[in-house]
């Protein structure tokens, strides 16, 4: 329940700081007082988003606090989730500073719009004049089944599963038209990649090749060069080996007589020996290099295959061909996995659509069976403010096709009629304002019951209603606030008299500043309050005596 609420610095409100009674609470006050203003400022802790930024003074930041005690309603998943610290006593705080920016607190832990919503959610449920758009409202039909039927662990269960049926249909469709795509290319790719398979690339071999072609086409020069050097060398009369050998026997001599010429001789008859050894090097390279035409047209060949399939795919080099082999391999081993993933995921999107279909089934059997039960309730609260010839009749009916989606596979609509013979039809086009509001009224405290939710606000839904009628609805209220904290903004004098708590909103003026105040008000001024309501602001004996026989009549 909310047991307090503190307001500092919002729109005309400077300061408030208000506490709550358990039960029923009550909200009077002049048109124009500020009692809107109060309920901005609640909505604010509900992750409503700041729509203006009217302050009382634009030199601080605007406050809204609300404590909530939480002991009794299992919140602590949520707090563990959210990673939040519990505590039965819980803090949510908004600050908004004069720039706009934003700032939210849950127990002094900062947190985002979306998670004080959702705590909000769990803990408030805020009915003004204008929700009674909402009972035409496909998605507010199919919340009251659900609230009485107690399907949310249900509605939870199915809405899981049915995203995840969504999910992977999604993922299914988007493999299938990459898979087409690439069907469509699979030919192709099919012949590109048998190409170059049938080449039998290597990776340096356009560079080996290359320099093959290039003694083949120069053999001649190459023998004729590779001759004359073995010809100066060791095979003319007088030839570099020969002219070394004779050099080598002249120092020896000279190095019987002088020893220190052995390093030398050393080095000459290694020069010897090498030059000897090159010569014969050069000689069997020679042997080596024949003049072979078809050879040359081999390599030829070969070369002009690999120059052909580079300007074919727009690449320098081999590297690249072999590169661009593997990556046609992987598309065509791709497809054919792609191929067994569809397989498996048209499996698992089957299994899901059938556990989606059988939740949905559970789902309209709970909601048809509670139909009844709703339908007596209503139409029960609906005689006692009233509306004795009244009639809510509720058509639950699969979607065409049998469609799902993701608040399960039915359509609903309400259909209401107010009056004795009359056959009911959809609400819009039948109820009037305050017909509108009592049935709503009837709704919501059935919800309401079934919910759990700790605290519910009626935000002025008294509009075309009076006299007995006003009586009934305070009584509804009353009865309401035995399980729940109920609090209501009302100008009924009936209503008013029902409270626990009731607080008075006014707005004070001074020099230059009007502001907005609330107080409690005590018996004898409760007293005044309802007189008031009911004659004006001067009221007379009869209006105090009404408004004090109002009081004693609350249960």
């Amino acid at each position: 329940m909310l047991s307090r609420l503190f307001i500092q610095n919002y729109a005309l409100i400077d300061s408030l700081d208000i506490h709550f009674d358990s039960g029923l609470n009550i909200l009077t006050g002049e048109t124009g007082a500020g009692k809107s203003i109060i309920m901005g400022g609640l909505s604010l802790i509900l992750g409503q988003r700041v729509e203006s930024r009217y302050f009382f003074s634009q030199d601080r930041k605007c406050i809204i606090e609300g404590y909530f005690d939480v002991s009794d309603y299992q919140l602590e998943k949520f707090f563990e989730e959210q990673d939040l610290d519990y505590e039965q006593e819980t803090i949510m705080r908004r600050e908004i500073s004069a720039d706009g920016k934003s700032r939210a607190f849950v127990n002094d832990t900062p947190v985002t719009l979306n998670v004080l919503k959702a705590l909000a959610e769990k803990l408030i449920d805020i009915h003004s004049q204008h929700a009674t758009l909402q009972l035409n409202t496909e998605s507010f039909q199919l919340l009251t089944l659900d609230s009485v039927a107690q399907n949310g662990e249900l509605r939870q269960r199915y809405t899981t599963k049915f995203h995840a049926y969504k999910t992977t249909l999604a993922r299914l469709n988007a493999l299938k038209d990459a898979a087409q795509q690439a069907n469509s290319e699979a030919d192709y790719h099919q012949f590109l990649y048998n190409e170059l398979a049938a080449a039998n690339l290597e990776a340096d071999e356009q560079e080996r090749l290359e320099e093959e072609q290039g003694q083949l086409e120069h053999a001649e020069e190459i023998k004729r060069g590779l001759l004359g050097a073995v010809y100066a060398l060791q095979d003319q009369e007088i030839n570099a080996v020969t002219l070394l050998k004779e050099a080598v026997q002249q120092v020896q001599q000279a190095e019987h007589y002088m020893p220190s010429l052995a390093e030398q001789l050393k080095r000459l008859q290694s020069s010897f020996i090498e030059l000897k050894d090159l010569a014969e090097e050069i000689s069997r390279a020679e042997q080596g290099v024949v003049l072979d035409e078809g050879r040359l047209a081999a390599v030829n060949e070969r070369l002009s295959l690999l120059y052909a399939l580079q300007q074919k795919h727009h690449v320098e080099n081999v590297e690249a061909l072999i590169a661009l082999r593997e990556e046609l391999q992987e598309k065509l081993e791709m497809l054919s996995s792609d191929e067994a993933e569809i397989g498996r995921l048209e499996i698992e999107v089957e299994q899901l659509k059938t556990e989606t279909l059988g939740l949905a089934a559970e789902l309209s059997e709970s909601r048809r069976l509670t139909i009844p039960t709703i339908q007596t309730a209503v139409g029960e609260v609906l005689h006692e403010v009233g509306m004795p010839h009244s009639q809510l009749h509720i058509v639950l009916s699969p979607l065409d096709g049998a469609a799902i989606r993701d608040s399960g596979q039915d359509k609903v609509e309400f259909l209401f009629t107010a009056n004795k013979g009359q056959e009911p039809q959809p609400i819009g086009k039948v109820a009037s304002g305050g017909e509108l509001s009592r049935l709503m009224l009837a709704i919501k405290s059935l919800v309401a019951k079934t919910s759990a939710l700790p605290t519910i606000i009626f935000d002025e839904i008294d509009t075309g209603i009076s006299g007995e009628v006003a009586l009934r609805v305070g009584e509804i209220m009353e009865r309401l606030a035995d399980h729940m904290q109920v609090i209501a903004i009302t100008h009924l004098p009936q209503i008013a008299a029902k409270g626990n708590a009731h607080f008075k909103v006014y707005k004070t003026e001074a020099a230059d500043k009007t502001a907005t105040n609330i107080q409690q008000l005590e018996q004898h001024e409760r007293i005044l309050e309802i007189a008031q309501l009911l004659s004006g602001d001067n009221p007379g004996e009869a209006a105090v005596q009404h408004a004090a026989g109002l009081l004693e009549r609350k249960s």
